[in-house]
This record gives C-alpha cells, sequence and structure tokens, in this order.
C-alpha cells in the first residue's frame, strides 16, 4: 500500500473510456482486422462455407467511440516516438511487438479507472450500505477493494518501467512478479462469483430499497449508463484478457529470445490461475447440481450413490425412445415413449419422467461401457435425427440396446458427441483444411456441453449441423463445445487460417517447452 503515493498514473485520468467500453471497441477493432485480412485473398471453399458478412456497430456513436479510445492509445502517436527517428530503424514486427506491450498498458489504466467507481461510487456508498446486510454487502463486493488495490500497484510499475525506457520497455516481467498478488486476489472473487450472482438478484427482487438507490446510482453520469453488474464482472474478464493480451505479445517475440521466455513465463501464470479460478467455480457448480439431482432421482433398479466429488454433469435431456413391437396379423407396431438421459462424466442414467422434475431411473451403465452412433434407418412420419445406444454392461449385468428420435440435428449430432470417448489432442499443423470461425458477439452457455465464447475468438470447427449449430475448438486456449452460428463469421481466406494455427501451435510448443524446463 505504501507503493500508492510514489506516483500518480499519468495514464489513468487520459483515459475517456471506461473499460467496459474499452475492451468492446479494441475487440471490434481484432475483429475488423482479422476481416481486413481474410478479404484480401478471399478464396472460399468446401471447408471454409461463404457466409454472409456480419456487419459490427456502424453507429455514429460506435465511430465516436472508436475514434476516442484510438487517441493517444497507439504507441507511435506518443510525441517522443513520433518524432523520433528511432520507428525508422524498426521492422514492423517490432513495431506490432511494442504495440502490443503498449496496449496491455493502456488496457490496465482504463480498467483500473472502472475500479474505482465500482469501489467509491457503489461499494463505498453509504445509501447503498444502509440497505444492505453485512452478509449481502461482503458477498456482493467480495474482495473488490483488494483488486482495484492490486491493479494500482501493477499499473504504477508498469508506468514506471515504460516511462524508464519509452522506445524498449517490456512488460512481461513486470506481469511475473505481480502474478502472486493476481492469485491472492484473483482466486477468491471469481470464486465468490457464484454467491455475488445469486445475492445480486435476490436483492433485486426482494429489496426495494437497494433497487431504488441502485437505480439513483447507476443513472449518475460517471457511470456512463454501465449497470453495476457490468463492474462487478470486470475482474474476471480482465485477467482472461490480460492472458490473451500476453498470447499476442508472446507471439510477436523473437523464437528462442530471452524476451519469448519471459513472455511464456507470464502468460503461463495467467493460464494456471484462469485454469484454478474455473475449476473453482465448476467445482461449487457441479456439487450443486449432483445435490439437486439427488433429490430428484429414485431408482427402480439397482441403486449407486449418486454424489461423489468426482463426478459431475456433462449433459443431459429428454429424448423420445422407439420401440418395435409385433402385433396381431405379424404387423411391426412402431411406439413411442419419453425417456431422460443424465450423462455424467463416469456413468449414464436412463429415466422415465415423473411429475414435478422427478424422475425414476430404469437403467443405468458405466461411461465406459457405453455407445452412441448415427443411425441412417429412414422411418415414415415425424421420426427423423435418430441415434443408437448400446450399453455393452447394464444394470442388470447385461447388454441393451436403444433407439432415440431428437427433435432437431443438432440435439443428435450433440448427444452423439457427448456419448463418444474423449478424442486425443489435435495436432494444429495437421488442420490446414478444417473450418475456422471468428466470434462476432459473445456467447453464454446454456447447457454444459456449450462453448463459452468472448468476442474476437478464433474457433476451428470440427461439426456443424444443418439447424444453425457448430461443434470446435478455441485456438487460444483448447476449450471445446457447441455454440450457435449466429455468433460467429466463417474466415475464408487459408493464408489467414494457416497464420491462425501457426500462431496457436506456437503458443503451445513455447508452453510445453516451459512445463519440461520446470519439471
Amino acid at each position: 500500500m505504501g507503493g500508492f503515493s510514489r506516483r500518480c498514473s499519468k495514464l489513468i485520468n487520459s483515459s475517456q473510456l471506461l473499460y467496459q467500453e474499452y475492451s468492446d471497441v479494441f475487440l471490434n477493432k481484432e475483429i475488423q482486422s482479422q476481416q481486413r485480412l481474410d478479404s484480401l485473398t478471399e478464396a472460399p471453399g468446401p471447408a471454409s462455407p461463404q457466409q454472409p458478412r456480419k456487419a459490427l456497430v456502424s453507429s455514429e456513436s460506435y465511430l465516436k467511440r472508436l475514434s476516442m479510445a484510438s487517441s493517444g492509445s497507439l504507441w507511435q502517436e506518443i510525441p517522443v516516438v513520433r518524432n523520433s527517428t528511432v520507428l525508422l530503424s524498426m521492422t514492423h514486427e517490432d513495431q506490432k511487438l511494442q504495440e502490443a506491450k503498449f496496449e496491455l498498458i493502456v488496457s490496465e489504466a482504463s480498467y483500473l479507472r472502472s475500479l474505482h467507481i465500482a469501489v467509491d461510487h457503489f461499494q463505498h456508498s453509504e445509501q447503498l450500505r444502509a440497505t444492505l446486510s453485512n452478509q449481502h454487502h461482503q458477498w456482493l463486493f467480495s474482495r473488490l477493494q483488494d483488486v482495484r488495490d492490486v491493479s494500482t500497484m501493477f499499473l504504477s510499475d508498469l508506468e514506471e518501467n515504460f516511462e524508464g525506457n519509452i522506445f524498449t520497455f517490456q512488460v512481461c516481467d513486470v506481469v511475473l512478479s505481480h502474478a502472486p498478488n493476481f492469485r491472492r486476489v484473483y482466486l477468491p472473487y471469481v470464486t465468490n462469483q457464484t454467491y455475488q450472482e445469486r445475492t445480486f438478484q435476490s436483492l433485486l427482487t426482494s429489496n426495494s430499497s437497494f433497487r431504488e438507490v441502485l437505480e439513483k446510482l447507476e443513472s449518475d453520469p460517471i457511470c456512463q449508463r454501465l449497470s453495476l453488474k457490468s463492474f462487478l464482472i470486470l475482474p474476471f474478464q480482465r485477467i482472461t484478457r490480460l492472458k490473451l493480451l500476453l498470447q499476442n505479445i508472446l507471439k510477436r517475440t523473437q523464437p528462442g529470445s530471452s524476451e519469448e521466455a519471459e513472455a511464456t513465463k507470464a502468460h503461463h501464470a495467467l493460464e494456471e490461475l484462469i485454469r484454478d479460478c474455473n475449476n473453482n467455480v465448476q467445482r461449487m457448480r457441479r456439487t450443486e447440481e449432483l445435490i439437486y439431482l439427488s433429490q430428484k432421482i429414485e431408482f427402480e433398479c439397482r441403486i449407486f450413490p449418486l454424489i461423489s466429488q468426482s463426478r459431475w454433469l456433462v449433459k443431459s435431456g429428454e429424448l423420445t425412445a422407439l420401440e418395435f413391437s409385433v402385433s396381431p396379423g405379424l404387423r411391426r407396431k412402431l411406439s413411442a415413449r419419453p425417456v431422460h438421459l443424465h450423462l455424467f462424466n463416469d456413468c449414464l442414467l436412463l429415466s422415465r419422467p415423473r411429475e414435478g422434475s422427478r424422475f425414476l431411473v430404469f437403467d443405468h451403465a458405466p461411461f465406459s461401457s457405453v455407445r452412441g452412433e448415427k443411425c441412417e434407418m429412414k422411418l415414415h412420419g415425424p421420426h427423423k435425427n435418430l441415434f443408437r445406444l448400446f450399453l455393452r454392461d447394464n444394470a442388470q449385468g447385461s447388454q441393451a440396446e436403444f433407439l432415440f428420435r431428437t427433435e432437431t440435428q443438432s440435439e443428435k449430432l450433440r448427444w452423439v458427441s457427448a456419448l463418444a470417448m474423449p478424442r486425443e489432442e489435435l495436432d494444429l499443423l495437421e488442420c490446414y483444411e478444417s473450418p475456422q470461425v471468428q466470434c462476432l458477439r459473445a456467447y453464454k452457455p446454456r447447457e454444459n456441453d456449450e462453448l463459452a465464447l468472448e468476442k474476437a475468438d478464433v474457433v476451428m470447427v470440427t461439426q456443424q449441423s444443418s439447424d444453425g449449430w457448430l461443434e470446435g475448438v478455441r485456438l487460444s486456449d483448447g476449450e471445446q463445445g457447441w455454440f450457435p452460428v449466429q455468433q460467429v463469421e466463417f474466415i475464408s481466406n487459408p493464408e489467414v487460417r494457416a497464420r491462425n494455427l501457426k500462431e496457436a501451435h506456437r503458443v503451445k510448443t513455447a508452453k510445453l517447452q516451459l512445463v519440461e524446463q520446470q519439471t
């Protein structure tokens, strides 16, 4: 805390946008940059179906915000840099590296400005505090003050480093030195987000005094028409974005250089922090989900305990089971009945739906003995989108086979994919023919097998349905899942797709080398 008084940030007051707006503008710029490259020599082929170009926000307000964010946010536009001869001796790639490092500093200043409003305007509001119990206030704001303190020290060291040598400044070593502080405050803050979201929603619906004071605070011009919720989710958005900024720096460093090694260490530290944050949140959600299901599920077959620390729900849903029977006159009759599947990471439950969202399990099997496969059988009437389910060792210790119908093709493909054994990790350099998409609008998953998307994410597509769903692997971290095609656009240029794969492979290789050195 003593370090706070040693200097005053020059960027924090010059930043005209709050981080929510700043981040949105620069993500749009990343998308447009990829689109420009993609349109240079577009060559649509069978691997990348041509899609109509989706327009980003084109209103006057967006252009105004874009110009505001661009003003003074480029390293080359700093007067000392612009008026020097150093730029003449730098390659284009070296300039891009400096810009990537400078964006990390400028974006941190914008982030800290938003944190000041979150803490000073909302958390420290006496009017808002008077409407909350101590427990609710703690759950709502958690360690937000600590997050701001860490960001303040981080930005101070970044600016000090930058001012020490504007032409050859470094940022990755500063990130690495602050990584323990990030872990100390971000891990508990993000882990608390489940309680934070529930508390916030509960207060909105049940506490009229809180709602009235909040509306008044949010209408203050200092908030720029942004809600408290947008401020509360900033910390996790920031560490995720910080990792991507480090990734951009890593891609532009010279292979084998000390700068590459430093960028790899910093990127790896943030990646581990984000993984631990996600694991903590998932662990809490999965445990609550199991407890809830255990209260809704009954067994008519051999019972086994549902709650386990190593078990989680992968996918669930109600399907239509089709069965053939021989009627008098030896005519085959097709009957249909609803069956609910609960697929966990280690087992599958088949249930009959009951009233009150309850389930009666009539069969189950370990995941290792389960297999799903597409079925091309053609039946009359509405019976399309069929797949077969095979149980080699069910609750009775025997084999069982089921024929299921889904409402859509995507639902069928998603079940077959979920029931398949885990795939081997893809070799990115062998995936040049695979389609790729870029995210235009963020997507929040609604089901467990879906992939969360942020603007500018690049995803390699592994499967596509006829009703508008894609399955893919995000190149930045290897996470995979399903998402709607409306959120993305296809990358048509094969050279751009190849570049994306090479950059992702380089980051992955650098990380593996670092891990080998540490073990």
